[in-house]
């Protein structure tokens, strides 16, 4: 297990930015930590780290946000709206997860039954006694 400290969201972004640059095919990251811990500021840096150029949000909504324009297609999950796991069957999951691109997956504990075994979890946690800003960040392979 890696932990790394973020004291501000430009390191966020930087420890995102190195694992996408790191990423490889068929990779899946799932991102867990509490509402405005840097989930998103951590999947932007991970987009740049993949040579994405073009804004990346939160999908919250969709559930799925597919990335083309870096060196490998990003898949952004956002699961947290998940209620059935039959949605994730509905989007057809198993062509993300086992396909050509990478996948990073917002609060992945809610379908952690469908979630490859070989994966690499990444938790963001705050710590409000050394600062408003600070965030460790675990990184298990």
């Amino acid at each position: 297990m890696r932990q790394i400290e973020s004291y501000s969201e430009a390191d966020t972004f930087a420890v995102g930015k190195e694992l996408g640059c790191q990423a490889l095919a068929g990779q899946v990251y799932c991102l867990e930590g509490d509402l405005g811990v840097g989930k998103t500021v951590f999947t932007q840096g991970f987009a740049s780290g993949l040579g994405i150029t073009e804004a990346v949000n939160s999908p919250t909504f969709t559930i799925l946000q597919e990335y083309q324009g870096g060196r490998m297609p990003f898949y952004h999950f956002d699961v947290y709206r998940i209620v059935e796991i039959e949605e994730m069957e509905e989007i057809g999951y198993m062509d993300y997860f086992y396909g050509d691109g990478v996948c990073l997956i917002e609060w992945a504990g809610i379908i952690e039954e469908i979630l490859p075994a070989k994966r690499i979890r990444i938790r963001i946690e705050k710590n409000l006694e050394k600062g408003f800003d600070y965030r460790m960040i675990l990184i298990v392979e």
